[in-house]
């Protein structure tokens, strides 16, 4: 029997009730990584500051290169090790880069990880942080060919074959939508902006990337929320990043000639997707809904969006909570319709009429 292969989706910057935060659907992947083979998910869902948790069968893909393998366009390619190269932006302040450089020192000294020498760019990226009408965060970046030059330089002569970047984000964020969101009610306020940054670098290099912003450590706050706790524990949010990227499939383009290999990952081996109820617009998830993948929706993760999937004609098991969704999995993997454990299984219909 071939892997049982599933993506975990749940779109950054949109209020999601898990996964919204710090890291805080990391229970969740650990847990849907229990019952499948191979998990595919991304930087939002797996990223805790200071805080990650190294699980073998799950693949840390950014959300355009997701798009891309979702779309049949790009394959992946599991790896044991990345050598990651580390794009400082020339807008943080010495002694805040020096945070980070040393942060990215001690994932080299405990945890192993292959690091190159680092590049700041060679302009400020000028990163600025904007809100939709929905209430939905995304930003802009003031000089992306800033980063992409630095990017290209850490690729051809340091041989990095995936890319972290640290981005001085403004410390001024709208103080209710920031204290809100470190209470555990709001949006984060950075995220859409952070995509912007990581989808730049895999769009023109087509290899992994991930983003951790730099900001000045904010004051003690005694009501701080569980789930945003993560980005509270130390000056720089680059340790999870680094050890995303430290096994991040690499893409496979259909359009050059790279010899396949019996292990590469392909849309077309995707059993199941597993996104919020109210979140199904993505490219990923329109694209894989035409194909044979079983569709789970997630009531329970209520966001700003209203995008179910019924209106976008994509069929779907709703359930109310990832454990009933981890239920549906595991009849889905033994080839059981989970329908049949219900007591209101419909008899079959003749097509002749």
């Amino acid at each position: 029997m071939r892997p049982y292969t599933s993506i975990l989706i749940v779109p950054t910057g949109i209020g999601a009730a898990i996964g919204g935060y710090a890291g805080d659907a990391l229970p969740v992947a650990k847990t849907i990584a229990q019952v499948c083979d191979r998990l595919i998910t991304h930087p939002n869902v797996m990223n805790g500051a200071t805080l990650y948790w190294n699980l073998p069968n799950t693949f840390y893909v950014e959300g355009y290169g997701l798009d891309k393998f979702a779309a049949g366009c790009w394959g992946m390619r599991p790896v044991h090790q990345n050598r990651i190269g580390l794009v400082l932006d020339q807008g943080i302040e010495p002694e805040l880069r020096l945070r980070h450089l040393q942060a990215a020192d001690a994932a080299r000294a405990t945890l192993g990880l292959s690091l190159t020498d680092y590049v700041v760019t060679d302009a400020p990226l000028n990163v600025e942080l904007r809100t939709s009408a929905s209430g939905a965060s995304w930003g802009t970046i003031g000089n992306p060919d800033s980063l992409l030059r630095a990017a290209e330089i850490l690729i051809n002569k340091a041989g990095a074959e995936a890319i972290a970047v640290v981005a001085r984000f403004p410390d001024y964020i709208d103080e209710q939508a920031d204290q809100n969101y470190r209470h555990g009610k709001g949006v984060d306020p950075i995220a859409g902006a952070e995509a912007v940054i990581s989808h730049l670098v895999v769009r023109q290099f087509h290899i992994p990337c991930a983003h951790a912003p730099a900001f000045l450590p904010p004051s003690l706050d005694p009501d701080l929320s569980p789930r945003s706790a993560a980005e509270e524990l130390g000056y720089t949010f680059l340790p999870s990043v680094l050890v995303g990227l430290s096994r991040a499939p690499q893409f496979i383009v259909r359009e050059t000639e790279q010899i396949l290999k019996p292990t590469d990952i392909w849309a077309n081996q995707v059993d199941a997707v597993i996104v919020p109820a109210t979140a199904c617009g993505s490219s990923a998830l329109l694209t894989l809904s035409q194909t044979q993948s079983l569709i789970v929706t997630v009531r329970e993760n209520h966001t700003l969006l209203q995008v179910p999937p019924q209106p976008l004609g994509i069929k779907s098991i709703e359930v109310n909570s990832y454990l009933e969704a981890v239920g549906v999995l595991v009849a889905h993997k033994a080839g059981i319709n989970p329908n049949a454990l219900s007591p209101n299984i419909s008899p079959l219909h003749c097509l002749n009429n």
